[in-house]
């Protein structure tokens, strides 16, 4: 385990410092974050200004969620898309093999091989939009609320890192799946609204097949005190059982995979 932490420092410390030269690029970035965010706020001014209540939710409540999308997606932007896009690359130009041959975990490899720090303003303004949203809509946050969150945004986390990895794990089969990759992200933006707010077909859809529910409205219900400890249950029990599945399904991938020198 030290012997990955240090790994892990070192993939990390190298990635920021190759990025941070390119200083005009992260400004670009934080300007693309801003713009995404104020669009997503005028989009629920409207509704609510027209007196749209989304899923019986209140305007603060409502921000919660948000909140918990940004950090998701900052978190996609910072660790997710910079890793598991380029094992596509990897498949196609045959450098797979080099990871294969490393004296380190392939799976861990692939997701943690670099950082893109231009995302990890997003994240934190995701966790402080939920803070402060959740102080207007309750008053107080107490201790259980709060570390009932953070546990559930995590495991929020794992279950979106298994939807990314596993997609990007059929390139072994199918090479160009990076479009498919932009399609299960543009449908995870559903995550920005509660998932009261949709028709119960697709509340359905995002609670049993694309996991959108688990995503945003589950831990954000969990820092508003909204939460029954069965759907908590539920979320944690779904995280292990994504992050097992991606696991398998990678060493089942492997057993296709033919090597560029082969």
């Amino acid at each position: 385990m030290l012997r990955y932490l240090r790994t892990l420092r070192r993939f990390w410390g190298t990635a920021l410092a190759t990025q941070l030269e390119y200083q005009l690029n992260a400004l670009i970035e934080l300007l693309a974050m801003a713009g995404n965010l104020a669009g997503s706020l005028l989009l629920l001014w409207l509704f609510h200004r027209q007196g749209v209540a989304l899923g019986g939710w209140s305007w603060n409540a409502v921000l919660v969620v948000l909140g918990a999308y940004t950090f998701l997606d900052g978190l996609t932007s910072t660790l997710l898309r910079p890793n598991l896009s380029r094992i596509v690359n990897h498949v196609q130009e045959g450098t797979l093999d080099f990871v294969l041959l490393k004296p380190i975990d392939s799976q861990f490899w692939l997701s943690l091989r670099t950082i893109s720090p231009a995302g990890l303003p997003e994240m934190g303004l995701g966790v402080v939009l939920m803070l402060w949203a959740a102080r207007r809509e309750l008053g107080a946050l107490p201790p259980a609320p709060l570390l009932a969150a953070a546990v559930l945004l995590l495991a929020a986390a794992v279950i979106l890192y298994a939807l990314w990895f596993v997609l990007a794990a059929t390139s072994i089969w199918f090479v160009k799946t990076w479009n498919a990759t932009e399609v299960l992200r543009a449908a995870l933006t559903a995550g920005r609204y509660p998932v009261s707010a949709y028709p119960a077909g697709l509340r359905l859809l995002f609670t049993l097949v694309l996991p959108v529910a688990f995503l945003t409205t589950v831990p954000a219900e969990a820092l508003l005190g909204r939460l029954t400890p069965l759907t908590a249950l539920t979320s944690l029990l779904l995280a292990c059982g994504a992050l097992v599945i991606s696991r398998a399904f990678w060493a089942f991938a492997l057993r296709f995979y033919t090597s560029a020198s082969s």
